[in-house]
């Protein structure tokens, strides 16, 4: 039996808290760091389904859990369609 690392686990968390939180299909987690209380994470999800996919609607949401994974605050902090370019910076 192997453990899973704690950011799996905790980006796991993210994907099934979204779905079940928010009712929308999980598109993806964008981000996850560790902070002094605990984690952060961004998720974008499924908004609005169009055709074609390039016109679907994705939402961004952040989420903070605290270090046994149990969500302590969400918000949206953007809306965007899928086929949009958006510039990220990554870190190295």
């Amino acid at each position: 039996m192997t453990c899973k690392p704690k950011i799996q686990i905790i980006s796991e968390k993210a994907g099934e808290t979204a779905e079940l939180l928010l009712k929308k299909d999980l598109d993806g987690v964008v981000s996850l760091n560790k902070e002094s209380e605990g984690w952060l994470a961004e998720v974008e999800v499924l908004e609005r389904k169009s055709i074609p996919d390039t016109q679907d609607i994705l939402g961004r949401y952040e989420m903070k859990f605290d270090e046994e994974g149990e969500l302590l605050g969400y918000k949206r902090i953007m809306l965007r369609r899928r086929s949009d370019m958006e510039m990220v910076e990554e870190e190295v």
